[in-house]
């Protein structure tokens, strides 16, 4: 793409200065072709350059104008010419010089400041050297310097731009931000920026809004900058009641939130005590983000992750001690009323259809609820678990790495269960189970099992059956396949058996 570049710009600029060489080379043939063959025809003879002959010239007046206009024409053609030239010139030299000193994309904003500058500045000393040439008694030097009012109305008329071109190179010197930097100015606002010249910085808000901000105005600010590509920290606070173990709470929450989208997996969440407050403890989560133009986004994600680890854990928020809140009390289940109703889904569940209603519940009795919000993972694939989940509320996937990503493999819904085989053997898992929604799961674990299994030993082989003819089923064994499910179903015995502790 650069090489094409080039070659494009390279047949430009031989193209168009070989024709204004050209066009250069036969201008004296035209202006002695003027001077001796066209102009004595109407009475104009000229003695040496364009200098009238007034012995053969009429010299009246409309000769003398005649003769003065073709002049300033041939030698106003010429400073065009010259000009353009020098312009084509100059741009290439530019090209080729800052096309390759300043590749980088972090100094393309100074180069093009600098290129600008300097461009201008060859612009008119080669002006003032092409117009003398052609003009040698009109000095121009003199009228620009000994004109006190012209000096005063130019420099009054220019300062805001030269204040913003000056402010412009310095920032730019200094590589303060660059395009794609999240930068933040006190009561100026604060987004990323998409453009800097040497009139000033554009800057796109969180809002979508353009906020376009002199180079003067910004050069005397205070500027908050966040690199892009840099991993910049964010602070989430929030307070829990004296209660609650602060060893328990850093652990809950470093766990919630260090896989959340955005934040950095090269540097752990700090997780501290900010201060003692009056109703509770106040605490300071401070975390790394890839991406800091979202920071809006992850602050909000980490602090809903931090409301759902805290309901799961019943953890509580502290609330100000001086504030009196008086609100009816919800309704609540009876006790009972919710056993009954945890029985009854327990009912359903195909590997405890062995168990009695008492020992079913029983088994109730030892669940416990958890909720998980969207996207959240319940289980992880390798991870150690003794627990299985039963669906109340909402839907998971269940997926598998491929190719180093996930795939999602099946999709589980309400009354439906899994990690039953952590459960009764104690494998690790063999799949990440992510809520896809907000999802409220029963939780039954190891300890809620062994006692019915001590007092009935027949539930073992009972439900080891249960489980063996669902992974068969899940794993689509063929019927040929008899022996070996024969051979899995005494391997299943045995494994609950040594979890459990069982004879």
């Amino acid at each position: 793409m650069a090489a094409t570049e080039f070659r494009r710009r390279a047949l430009f600029f031989i193209v168009f200065a070989g024709a204004i060489v050209i066009v250069l080379a036969g201008l004296p043939l035209i202006e002695s072709w003027l001077r001796h063959d066209i102009l004595p025809q109407f009475g104009i003879v000229f003695d040496r350059g364009w200098e009238l002959d007034t012995a053969t010239s009429s010299p009246g007046m409309m000769v003398q104008t005649t003769a003065s206009l073709i002049e300033n024409i041939v030698h106003i053609v010429k400073i065009v010419l010259w000009m353009a030239l020098i312009i084509l010139i100059i741009r290439f030299l530019t090209y080729l010089i800052f096309g390759t000193a300043f590749r980088s994309s972090a100094q393309s904003e100074f180069s093009s400041l600098l290129k600008t500058v300097l461009s201008i500045i060859f612009y008119v000393v080669t002006f003032f050297i092409v117009f003398q040439s052609q003009y040698p008694g009109i000095q121009l030097a003199p009228l620009f310097t000994g004109s006190a009012i012209l000096g005063i109305v130019v420099g009054l008329a220019l300062q805001d731009t030269l204040g913003n071109l000056f402010a412009g190179i310095a920032l730019q010197a200094d590589q303060l931000f660059q395009v794609g930097d999240v930068i933040a100015i006190p009561n100026g606002g604060n987004g990323v920026v998409e453009g800097v010249s040497w009139r000033g910085v554009k800057i796109r808000t969180f809002q979508n809004k353009l906020l376009v901000i002199s180079n003067a105005v910004l050069g005397k600010e205070t500027i908050e900058v966040a690199a892009r590509g840099h991993l910049n920290a964010r602070l989430v606070n929030f307070d829990t009641v004296y209660s609650d173990s602060p060893t328990r709470i850093i652990q809950i929450v470093r766990d919630s939130i260090r896989v959340a989208e955005n934040v950095s997996q090269k540097i752990r969440p700090i997780v501290r005590i900010r201060n003692l407050g009056d109703h509770g403890l106040e605490w300071e989560v401070k975390y790394w983000l890839d991406d800091y133009a979202k920071y809006n986004d992850t602050d909000a994600l980490v602090r809903q992750r931090i409301w759902y680890a805290f309901k799961r854990e019943k953890i509580e928020f502290a609330y100000p001690t001086r504030t009196l809140h008086i609100e009816p009390r919800p309704f609540e289940t009876p006790v009972e009323e919710l056993r009954d109703s945890i029985s009854e889904r327990l009912c359903k569940i195909s590997i405890f259809a062995p168990l009695s209603e008492e020992e079913t519940a029983k088994l109730a009795n030892a669940t416990t609820t958890r909720v998980f919000a969207p996207g959240e993972a319940i289980v992880r694939i390798g991870a150690e678990g003794n627990s299985m989940f039963v669906i109340t509320r909402g839907s998971v996937n269940v997926q598998v790495p491929e190719n180093g990503l996930p795939k999602t493999i099946n999709s589980l819904h309400k009354n439906d269960y899994f990690g039953e085989m952590s459960l009764l053997t104690g494998a690790p898992r063999s799949a990440t189970v992510v809520a896809a929604e907000e999802t409220e799961v029963l939780r039954i674990d190891k300890i809620a099992l062994k006692p019915l299994f001590e007092s009935n030993p027949e539930l073992v082989r009972s439900i080891s059956e249960m489980v063996v003819e669902r992974k068969v089923l899940l794993d689509s064994m063929t019927e040929n396949a008899m022996g070996s499910e024969e051979r899995a179903e005494k391997g299943m015995l045995r494994s609950i058996k040594n979890f459990f502790g069982l004879k």
